[in-house]
């Protein structure tokens, strides 16, 4: 009688502690990412090595003219960018990088820290070391990562529908085989080249003012009747005179 007692009770048992062993391993792969984890909540007065990896996924929602500085402080231009970020998926938009934020990222990004519609392989058909530019490899690879943000952010604004890059970092010795200007944005790996597909080069000019891009030179600009180029160079330097920029 009591083994028959027992036998029910182990049987719930076992099944509830199965249940619990299911939902933490699934808990804990929604919270881990390979390539970046966040552990905490970030909100303004925030800073260190996690906010400046948020402001790089974030960067392209700076609002219409902005670029987002990658300074590892989150000040009211990081909350404003989270909460566009968070706008644009469809979360609560509060400003405040939460478990939800991290959750968006995490199924935006690939394993290398690029985000999923676009990789390195993309931004450098040049060499693969991103060596021989004007910064060292690792700035420029670094640059790259932070224009695909960029570019991601764009590409969802306009629809999700695919954004071609044609030439992203370039060698001064492909930059010249190119012809490509001597002080190109290209050599410092922070440019992309974009052709026209499912948008219009100016479709892809205009929607660039709003995702932190300094530079942008579209049709119109000598050299630019065949792409649109966009970059995060130091100071804004818009031209493409055929889309009304």
């Amino acid at each position: 009688m009591t083994h028959r007692l027992f036998t029910p009770f182990l049987a719930v048992l076992l099944v509830a502690v199965s249940l619990f062993v299911t939902t933490v391993a699934t808990a804990g792969a929604a919270h881990a990412d390979g390539c970046f984890t966040w552990t905490r909540t970030l909100a303004r007065g925030s800073s260190g090595a996690d906010v400046t990896q948020l402001q790089i996924r974030v960067a392209g929602y700076p609002g219409s003219g902005g670029v987002l500085g990658i300074d590892g402080a989150f000040g009211p231009a990081t909350a404003a960018a989270v909460t566009r970020f968070q706008q644009a998926y469809g979360l609560p938009a509060n400003g405040v990088a939460d478990s939800a934020t991290f959750s968006k990222i995490y199924a935006l990004q690939d394993n290398d820290c690029t985000p999923v519609n676009f990789s390195y392989a993309e931004l450098n058909d040049c060499n693969t070391t991103w060596s021989g530019g004007a910064v060292s490899a690792a700035t420029a690879k670094s640059n790259a990562l932070r224009t695909m943000w960029k570019l991601q952010a764009m590409r969802h604004a306009l629809g999700d529908a695919p954004i071609t890059v044609t030439s992203g970092f370039r060698s001064r010795a492909c930059n010249a085989a190119v012809g490509g200007a001597a002080d190109s944005r290209h050599l410092y790996g922070d440019s992309a080249d974009l052709a026209a597909g499912p948008h219009s080069l100016c479709k892809l000019a205009q929607a660039a003012r709003n995702h932190g891009f300094a530079g942008i030179l579209g049709p119109g600009y000598p050299g630019h009747d065949d792409h649109t180029h966009v970059d995060h160079r130091p100071s804004r330097f818009w031209s493409a005179p055929s889309c009304g920029i």
